[in-house]
């Protein structure tokens, strides 16, 4: 979105409705999981609970990243949702994934008969509604900032710097998919009268954990050590600087992104030789409007006047020579 005060707005209230789903629903798995000594239920209770604490960090993560710039952090305060994010992620590998395989791996060992499933499977009836309506405010948002950029949501995902509402979604689809596993391990137990088919489900839970927690963990890694915009938002910038009067070349261009709506330019532009010192002054203001007016989310621009390849050569030769 291109205002971003709503855009961070919407964020949050995407993951106070992922947190208030997890919790019920946390409660609710772990009542069901003592009630019939499963543990596909139990790990599912662990897994919520992770959940909530992953979204509580999130939640931080955007009230502090939204504090102005001040005299000891002149670029704001943008990346430190990505140290939370990236806690977050951790949270999910430890609190859901460990417990998880550990709870499974020990069901297979010891096998036990398995309880009475009823009250687990109105438990995961409910939190299937739940989570299906957290998951669909979560894509609601995704699909609305996709189509804002004229792009796919499934990419627009992949590459969203807004790593809160791209944790809700992978989440709570992993939410979603870890209780048609409970789902289906407590079924087979029902069938077979074995719990290792309880033990099994636990054991993919915390797979599935693992690799939910890998793919938050590494998207958040690569914006805080410093990602670029895309190749066609950067084919962009560079199209409007050219495009305002006395700027001749783009010779180098650096892009950063700070936050969700929070993006740096930094390039190395070639002026008209005879452009005044006036000239450059106003064609730097011009980018930064230009710039600004096409891509919101672009706070800071910095152009630094520098002789093109051309200039260069003939400084080198000296004024007497032809």
């Amino acid at each position: 979105m291109s205002d971003e005060k709503s855009h961070g707005g919407e964020s949050t209230f995407t993951v106070v409705v992922a947190i208030a789903a997890n919790l019920g629903i946390a409660v609710a798995k772990l009542v069901a999981g003592l009630i019939s000594a499963s543990s596909a239920m139990l790990s599912e209770a662990a897994h919520s609970v992770a959940d909530t604490v992953t979204q509580i960090m999130l939640l931080i993560a955007l009230k502090r990243s939204r504090k102005p710039a001040d005299e000891e952090h002149p670029l704001g305060y943008g990346p430190e949702r990505y140290i939370w994010a990236m806690l977050a992620s951790v949270a999910t590998f430890f609190g859901g994934a460990v417990f998880s395989l550990y709870d499974g791996i020990h069901a297979l060992i010891h096998v036990e008969d398995p309880g009475d499933p009823f009250v687990s499977y109105v438990v995961l009836g409910v939190a299937f509604l739940l989570e299906g309506y957290s998951l669909r405010t979560g894509v609601r948002q995704v699909r609305h900032e996709a189509a804002g950029l004229g792009i796919l949501a499934p990419r627009y995902l992949r590459r969203t710097p807004d790593t809160a509402v791209k944790a809700v979604v992978m989440e709570d689809s992993a939410a979603l998919v870890g209780l048609l596993l409970a789902a289906g391990g407590l079924l087979g137990g029902q069938l077979s009268g074995s719990g290792v088919w309880d033990g099994i489900a636990s054991v993919l839970i915390g797979v599935l954990l693992v690799f939910v927690a890998w793919v938050l963990g590494r998207s958040n890694a690569q914006l805080l050590i410093g990602r670029s915009l895309p190749e066609a938002m950067r084919a962009g910038v560079r199209e409007e600087l050219l495009s305002v009067p006395h700027i001749v070349d783009v010779l180098e261009l650096t892009t950063l992104i700070q936050g969700p709506d929070e993006v740096l330019i930094a390039a190395k532009v070639d002026f008209r030789d005879v452009a005044s010192a006036e000239q450059v002054e106003w064609a730097c203001e011009e980018a930064d409007e230009q710039l600004r007016e096409r891509y919101p989310s672009i706070r800071r621009v910095y152009l630094d006047p520098t002789p093109g390849p051309g200039q260069r050569r003939r400084a080198r030769r000296g004024p007497d020579e032809p």
